[in-house]
């Protein structure tokens, strides 16, 4: 006989697939869930990027795209796709789904009451953080949302997130919990393979490769890097930067690489599907947030063994302990940042120390079956709840 918890159906819920945090942490819970033995299944509102083909060969459960919107349409047909897409959701979630975990704001807003009135017993909303551009009143809602029956539980991915959502969304204490994220195992660092990955790419053997990965956007801080880097790139002719990302200021961040006469040291690489691979190349990993929720780079940077300087700022000290597992600098500061990341350069002892203390650190408490396991708990929490 199968125990209870494999009959417990779960839909994964989404906004939009595209190559970024929350949808890589959708789906690596969804596989630790199937897995583990639930029948599992992820939907997004629509297909961004053009990956649902892709997806679907790497996942052994099904992947749907409910089509609510496509690029560059007009209002009113995105308009008349959205309400396709919201019934079409709402047929999946009344054939026997009993838990419904939704990712981001919007999929929170758009999802957990279409799965209150199919009927869905158990449904959980996820905050990743702050949404760039998003208003009071998109605030407001949320933590209404929160605090309504229609939402059984809000996960918040780190403790400043849930403190944040409380006092600027209104939420209520007792409706979050704290789940921070977890990342997939990474392959040991094997040297011969790593230099035959840089000779790949064009770098020599003594190059110093310091990786930065994250959406062109404010957010980011890619601005305030580049401005760093032209502060100390003279001195450092063997260091490399690679930016890997993509987003609405890309051509603005190029032209500013461009200005500062550090064009041909620094490569915009775009989006990439191999980012294991420039991690186990690099030498270095900076993160100049000017906020984060926790930022599964971050993560995959420590558990990869790299050395990371990052800013000071929420979803960041969550994780990291400033000299002890990473450099901590203050957002919005080129002059720390590029002091901060000349110590690095010239330090390979440093290197080494955060390296080691920041891998042990990842792996002791930011693994993928640590993060699944305190959801299946809150999951198997709530299903008795259920009248």
């Amino acid at each position: 006989m199968k125990p209870v918890k494999n009959n417990i159906s779960v839909l994964f819920l989404g906004t939009q697939m595209e190559v970024a945090g929350a949808q890589r942490m959708l789906l690596s819970q969804a596989r630790w869930f199937s897995r583990t033995g639930y029948p599992v299944q992820a939907v997004f509102f629509y297909d961004k990027q053009g990956l649902i083909k892709d997806w679907r060969k790497e996942n052994q459960f099904p992947i749907t795209s409910l089509e609510a919107r496509k690029v560059n349409s007009d209002p009113i047909s995105n308009a008349l796709r959205l309400l396709r897409s919201v019934w079409r959701l709402f047929s999946k979630l009344r054939r026997n789904v009993q838990v419904i975990v939704t990712f981001t704001p919007h999929s929170n807003i758009l999802g957990l009451p279409i799965a209150w009135l199919a009927g869905v017993p158990v449904r959980i909303g996820t905050h990743h953080g702050y949404i760039e551009g998003s208003s009071r009143l998109f605030a407001w809602v949320h933590g209404r949302l929160t605090n309504s029956p229609i939402c059984s539980r809000m996960v918040a991915v780190s403790s400043q997130v849930r403190d944040r959502e409380i006092k600027q969304e209104g939420a209520s204490s007792k409706r979050v919990t704290v789940i921070e994220n977890g990342i997939e195992p990474v392959e040991l660092r094997n040297p011969t393979r790593r230099l035959d990955m840089r000779k790949q790419l064009g770098f020599a053997d003594d190059d110093l490769v310091i990786l930065t990965v994250g959406r062109m956007t404010i957010q980011k801080g890619h601005a305030y890097f580049l401005d760093a880097i032209s502060r100390i790139e003279s001195r450092y002719p063997r260091a490399r930067y690679l930016f890997v990302g993509d987003g609405p200021l890309r051509s603005e961040l190029e032209n500013q690489a461009m200005t500062l006469g550090i064009s041909d040291k620094v490569s915009f690489l775009g989006i990439r599907k191999n980012v294991s691979d420039l991690l186990y190349i690099a030498d270095i990993f900076v993160q100049p947030s000017l906020w984060e929720g926790l930022s599964l780079a971050l993560l995959e940077a420590l558990m990869s063994g790299l050395p990371v300087l990052a800013t000071r700022v929420e979803g960041v000290v969550d994780v990291v302990e400033e000299e002890k597992s990473a450099l901590l600098v203050a957002p919005k500061d080129p002059v720390s940042l590029a002091a901060a990341l000349e110590r690095l350069l010239t330090d390979p002892q440093l290197r080494i120390r955060l390296s080691k203390a920041g891998q042990a650190l990842a792996k002791e408490n930011y693994s993928i079956d640590t993060m699944c396991k305190s959801y299946e708990q809150l999951i198997l929490n709530l299903v008795p709840n259920v009248s």
